[in-house]
């Protein structure tokens, strides 16, 4: 397969398949497990990319899905965090049969909509796992002294189920949990009060999470006259 390094503009690096060596394996949450990979001759990514997992079973059958990159372009580490989904052929391989020295085939970075270059200051707007990819943009900013540009609000069920939680706290994120008060937050969707103070004019827009939850989040940035041609969303869920 080709592989690309592109530029600015719209453009994004991309890569192609590689066997990749597990490095690290934790679980930060009950139902979610990050990977962090040894990826020979890589292509740089960008904020906001992924990679996909690639499945091959002994009678031949395969199975691939996509998942976001939490790590920062300079990380010398691929971080994937997988939720693990009862009936994901894939992630319920990740989580409960990978261990470090594991060798996976993946490929990427891939994508180019949902980038951040980190010249540009963003609202980011998360909805449970949909903060991975705004974990890599905060450790960009992170790492180019920058970390005033991003501004971020999450939504979780609860803290515990929130991976990242202390990092994206420490980036100064407003996490609202919807099944449990939060010190004086009570439980609730993130609402037009919570993201009025984070919006500013000349924002580029991030929305990642669950198809309802990306869309009850654009319903409210364009109720307070966030331009459309700002915002830029990307939905998850499981494939079938």
């Amino acid at each position: 397969m080709a592989e690309t390094m592109l530029g600015a503009g719209g453009r994004a690096p991309a890569g192609g398949w590689r066997t990749a060596t597990v490095r690290e394996v934790d679980r930060p949450t009950p139902r979610t497990v990050r990977l962090r990979l040894e990826v020979p001759d890589r292509i740089d990514h960008l904020a906001g990319q992924h990679y996909v997992v690639r499945l091959t079973a002994e009678d031949g059958y395969r199975a691939q899905r996509s998942y976001s990159l939490a790590s920062s372009p300079g990380d010398p580490l691929v971080e994937l965090l997988v939720e693990r989904l009862d009936d994901g052929e894939v992630s319920s391989y990740l989580a409960d049969v990978v261990e470090p020295g594991d060798e996976l085939e993946v490929r990427g970075p891939i994508g180019g909509w949902f980038v951040w270059e980190g010249d540009a200051p963003a609202l980011l707007v998360g909805g449970g796992t949909g903060v991975v990819p705004f974990v890599a943009m905060a450790r960009t900013a992170a790492e180019l002294g920058r970390p005033e540009l991003l501004r971020v609000a999450v939504s979780t069920r609860t803290r515990a189920e929130l991976p990242y939680l202390a990092e994206l706290e420490a980036a100064g994120a407003v996490v609202q949990t919807t099944r449990e008060a939060s010190g004086i937050r009570p439980a609730g969707r993130l609402t037009a009060a919570d993201l009025v103070p984070l919006w500013e004019p000349g924002q580029d827009v991030y929305v990642c999470g669950s198809t309802p939850f990306a869309e009850s989040a654009t319903r409210v940035l364009t109720g307070l006259g966030v331009p459309e041609s700002a915002i830029r969303v990307e939905r998850f869920g499981p494939s079938g």
